[in-house]
């Protein structure tokens, strides 16, 4: 399980995130991380991954406190996939993804990852025509379904996605998120997703972390924080969650709150 306690997290002496608590998140799940720009979501992301050290707090994985760990012994269980990939790798996509693969091997795996594996996974994705094609020849889309290719591989206890979906079109974001939603459930893993779009958070999401200004405003199963009021606070809009003819939620947002139009 992956469990948050008292966290507070800033650069230099501005504090983004205040006393974050989180009570336990439970293997086999997709988080989708919500909350309006500016909230911290990123910078949370990146304090999981240990790539922010916090002011105070404990992220514990399996009772273990990760502040307590190493950069590398903390890379053998968690990781993190940023927004996009460096523009200057000149990698093959499939070497890309054995790097990946290889580079955090466990001691308790005793051989490498297989070609095949790496084929299948790409297949998975709909990238294997791209499998010989350099990373710094790819489009935007192509390069994150790569990023996410080099983190499934992985296997990891935890895996941090941020906003993986920014540049894939509508059939590429609905085929990732189902197969992030298999792989989670089929290796156990926890896998926490900042995501912009709420429909997207209630069709594939388990369960919701909302932050607003540095802190919690709601944490619990979709329906339980995706809501008219937590949605009023968070983004200064007015919003309808209805269920269409199949019964999934929507979010239609009708307009700003009164407290919101002055931004305008």
């Amino acid at each position: 399980m992956l469990e948050i306690q008292n966290l507070q997290v800033g650069y230099g002496k501005k504090i983004i995130l205040q006393h974050i608590d989180l009570a336990p998140l439970a293997t086999g799940q997709v988080v989708s991380l919500l909350g309006a720009n500016g909230c911290g979501k990123s910078t949370l992301l990146k304090s999981l991954a240990g790539l922010i050290r916090p002011k105070t707090g404990q992220i514990l994985l399996n009772q273990t406190d990760l502040n307590q760990q190493s950069f590398e012994q903390r890379a053998q269980h968690v990781v993190y996939l940023p927004q996009s990939l460096p523009a200057s790798v000149h990698l093959r996509v499939f070497e890309s993804v054995l790097v990946a693969a290889n580079a955090t091997l466990r001691p308790t795996q005793h051989s490498a990852v297989e070609a095949d594996q790496i084929m299948q996974l790409l297949e998975r994705l709909g990238i294997s025509h791209l499998a010989m094609r350099y990373l710094d020849e790819l489009s935007g889309g192509q390069k994150q379904l790569v990023g996410l290719a080099q983190a499934l591989i992985r296997q990891p206890k935890l895996l941090l996605l941020d906003e993986p979906l920014s540049a894939l079109d509508l059939n590429y974001q609905y085929h990732v998120m189902e197969l992030l939603k298999e792989q989670t459930q089929q290796h156990q893993m926890i896998s926490v997703i900042v995501l912009h779009d709420l429909n997207v958070a209630l069709q594939h999401s388990d369960q919701c972390v909302l932050l607003s200004q540095g802190h919690v405003l709601a944490q619990g199963p979709v329906a339980n924080v995706i809501t008219a009021p937590h949605l009023a606070q968070a983004y200064g809009v007015t919003t309808r969650i209805e269920p269409c003819s199949q019964q999934q939620l929507h979010v239609f947002i009708d307009g700003l709150t009164s407290q919101s139009k002055g931004l305008v």
